[in-house]
């Protein structure tokens, strides 16, 4: 059974919008066997922008039952049967605000007849419902009415079952566009998955340490329109273990490069923005800054200024250094940690430049693998291998895997195992980021 469901709104924003009008109508499969239809008393203004698509107007709701009052008939209508409209996602998403704010949790299965007419009559210009009607000659009276357009959508729904029987058999579309095969086979490993749209091209790609349990929740996210955008266009998954958490933020990171999915951009846009960098200032002494992220390579990066000055300022108490040289403190004589004689001098030349370099290195040695040369060794994808990334001369060449019988001091043996990858900013980060909060297998240095 199912519940073919419209709502007309105040606004597109189920936390700040309210519903002003309701029609159900409950379908057994082969006909309508029950309906509901109100308007409802927002219980706010609903401004003549809504009133010119809608044709709802403050006068027509105002004597209409408030949602509170009609709730119970709602739930009574739609128990046990499967909550279809045409963009679920929003009618669904307003009317379960609606009845949080009563206090009651409103689930239901639910089937988009968005999604559905995109899988069984690919290939039109507009899957908005009153093109859609147009087109499949599907009459529509009553169009930005909740009757109208329920109805419309109860057609629609009829001509889909018609094209595809097996509908009648379904009880939720969240994964409609899937093979059944696809989600069973999901590992719960470490990788990289990538979403493919309905001509193949890959247009999110992530990575996870439980990638069955990741991507389950991408499809249970109904916050934002980009999570509803990306499962409506999502048909195929794909993925590729790689056993190391290490690996896998490296992988995805060149992936994302080499493919640019659309729903990726935002996510690189954002990507480290700000640095710690470090300077030799006129009088020898080596300094720190935050600055936006450049062609070079910081000692560690942050996604705020505020983040890394935080961070600075710390590693400034750890180890003791001026914080005018650290770029916390602007002032054209002493530091104010001088004046409490918390300070050495630095900030005035009263500090011997070598002792105060010495310090100043240990901070950048904690941070940074500048001209090293060193294997990491980690977890494979299964027990009888492990993971390699190779850094020479503090460049990040690549990563492979190798047999664990393998894994010893030999430069040839493991160098052998690496897939090269370019080295970049993003690659570097990554790298010094997880040596500094994450304990790998072993370091092999050559």
């Amino acid at each position: 059974m199912y519940a073919i469901i419209d709502i007309e709104t105040t606004g597109l924003s189920p936390q700040r919008n309210k519903i002003t009008e309701i029609a159900v109508y409950i379908h057994d499969g082969e006909k309508i066997v029950d309906e509901f239809s109100t308007l409802i008393n927002p219980e706010c203004y609903i401004s003549p922008n809504i009133t010119k698509i809608t044709g709802i107007t403050n006068e027509m709701v105002g004597k209409a039952p408030k949602f509170w009052e009609v709730a119970k008939d709602i739930v009574l209508l739609t128990e046990g049967k499967t909550f279809v409209a045409h963009n679920a996602s929003f009618d669904y998403n307003f009317i379960r605000h609606e009845f949080k704010s009563l206090g009651y949790d409103f689930k239901r299965e639910k089937l988009c007849t968005v999604q559905l007419s995109r899988k069984i009559i690919p290939g039109r210009k507009s899957y908005i419902l009153g093109k859609l009607c147009d087109e499949l000659n599907i009459p529509l009276n009553g169009r930005h009415r909740a009757a109208g357009d329920a109805m419309a959508t109860v057609k629609l729904f009829e001509y889909l079952l018609q094209k595809d029987s097996s509908l009648a058999g379904l009880k939720s579309g969240k994964f409609f566009n899937l093979q059944s095969s696809t989600i069973k086979q999901l590992p719960d490993d470490t990788g990289v998955y990538y979403f493919h749209n309905q001509q193949g091209d890959i247009i999110y790609i992530g990575k996870s340490k439980n990638i069955r349990t990741r991507i389950l929740s991408h499809f249970n996210n109904e916050k934002t329109s980009r999570a509803l955008k990306i499962v409506d266009e999502t048909f195929d998954i794909s993925y590729e273990l790689t056993g190391s958490d290490l690996i896998a933020q490296l992988l995805e990171s060149d992936e994302i490069k080499n493919h640019k999915p659309k729903y990726n951009r935002k996510q690189i846009r954002k990507s480290n923005h700000y640095g710690i960098y470090r300077r030799i200032d006129e009088f020898g002494y080596i300094c720190f800054r935050v600055d936006k992220m450049g062609e070079n390579v910081p000692l560690i990066a942050f996604n705020s200024a505020k983040e890394a000055r935080e961070r600075l300022y710390h590693l400034s108490e750890e180890y003791e250094l001026c914080q005018k040289l650290c770029g916390l403190y602007d002032t054209a004589g002493a530091c104010f940690y001088y004046q409490l004689n918390q300070c050495k001098g630095a900030c005035v030349q009263k500090e011997a430049v070598d002792d105060y370099n010495l310090r100043a290195n240990e901070l950048i040695q904690n941070l940074s693998y500048d001209n090293q040369s060193f294997f990491i060794i980690d977890k494979g994808r299964s027990e009888d291998e492990k993971s390699v990334v190779m850094i020479k001369n503090g460049k990040y060449i690549g990563f492979g895997y190798i047999n664990v019988t393998l894994v010893q001091p030999d430069i040839e043996n493991l160098s052998g195992a690496i897939q090269r990858y370019p080295d970049n900013r993003d690659v570097q980060q990554i790298i010094r980021t997880y040596l500094k909060q994450h304990a790998v297998e072993k370091l092999i240095p050559f």
